[in-house]
C-alpha cells in the first residue's frame, strides 16, 4: 500500500516543514538527507512504526532521526492514503517539547478545518 506525503501550508501559503528542511539542508546536509529519505520511506506502510515512526497520540505521529541532534517531523494521516507533515524540530533531548506538539496539533486542526470546506 503506497501513501502520498505532502506538506502542510498555512492559509497565506507558508510551508513550515519545507522551510525547516531548507534550513536543515544548509546547516546539516547529512541529517537533511536522512530525514528526506525517512519521508520517502513513509510512503510504504511498513515504515509507519518504530524505529522510524512513533505515535504521539491523538492522530499525530513523529518521523524520527537521531544524528548530531534529534530531528523530528510531525505528521498525521488523512483520507486516501495521504500523510501531511506539519512541523519539524531539532533538539538534544529525546522528548518533544510540549509547545512543539501543541503547534503541530494546531496545524493539524487548521488543515482539517480547511479540508472540510
Amino acid at each position: 500500500m503506497t501513501f502520498i506525503v505532502e506538506f502542510y501550508e498555512t492559509e497565506l501559503g507558508a510551508c513550515p516543514v519545507r522551510e525547516f528542511l531548507d534550513k536543515l539542508k544548509t546547516s546539516d546536509p547529512d541529517d537533511f538527507a536522512a530525514v528526506v529519505a525517512g519521508l520517502a520511506k513513509l510512503r510504504n506502510r511498513l515504515y509507519h512504526r518504530e524505529p522510524l515512526a512513533k505515535s504521539l497520540g491523538g492522530g499525530l505521529f513523529e518521523l524520527r532521526h537521531v544524528g548530531k541532534l534529534n530531528t523530528r517531523v510531525l505528521w498525521f494521516f488523512v483520507k486516501n492514503r495521504r500523510i501531511v507533515a506539519v512541523h519539524g524540530i531539532r533538539n538534544k533531548g529525546q522528548a518533544i517539547p510540549d509547545r512543539d506538539i501543541r503547534l503541530a496539533r494546531e496545524r493539524m486542526k487548521d488543515w482539517q478545518k480547511r479540508a472540510e470546506r
